[in-house]
């Protein structure tokens, strides 16, 4: 199959459905950094109202914590996606290739497991906070189904990336744990 390394070292087919996951969790990357970015103002302007105004602050610290909240897992298919996450690789690069190919498929179904029981539990969470109708215990007082949505749809777009790299591994359009073959 067709592919090019790309500067993270990961190889990128002509796989249309793995162009589009890896599309989608590149978006999720930005919209991802743009809550940083909005996060960091409305922590300037609650600074400016708290201390040059001398006026209570309301919404802004539990804006900034959702927002915080959603930046991460809703950043965790982009960082999945370029392979940012914490990867020791010493005992994958000292094993035989048919070896590294095993306990990459190993791994990779261990994470899916785990992240689909997350993405699970968390869509439960959410179910109930919109069922119920859970507000904040804050002054703000925000309905809670809407921070909380970050949880399913984040685990489930790094469930979606995952499950795109299991393929890419089948497909051998990625090689296990991005290491080239000897």
């Amino acid at each position: 199959m067709d592919s090019q390394i790309s500067a993270t070292g990961i190889r990128r087919g002509s796989h249309p459905v793995l162009n589009l996951i890896g599309a989608i969790s590149t978006l999720c990357g930005w919209f991802a950094a743009a809550l940083i970015v909005a996060s960091i103002f409305v922590t300037c302007q609650m600074v400016f109202v708290r201390y040059v105004l001398g006026q209570s602050t309301i919404w802004q610290t539990e804006a900034v914590i959702y927002m915080m909240i959603a930046t991460t897992t809703i950043g965790l298919a982009y960082v999945q996606r370029l392979r940012g996450h914490v990867n020791v690789d010493l005992v994958p690069a000292m094993l035989p290739i048919r070896a590294r190919r095993v306990l990459a498929y190993v791994v990779l179904i261990l994470t899916i497991a785990i992240v689909a029981t997350i993405a699970w539990y968390g869509l439960h969470a959410w179910y109930e906070a919109f069922t119920r109708n859970w507000k904040s215990s804050t002054v703000w007082g925000v309905r809670l189904w809407i921070p909380w949505l970050a949880l399913p749809v984040g685990f489930g777009l790094y469930l979606l990336q995952l499950l795109a790299d299991l393929a890419a591994l089948y497909l051998r359009i990625d090689e296990p744990f991005s290491l080239e073959q000897r």
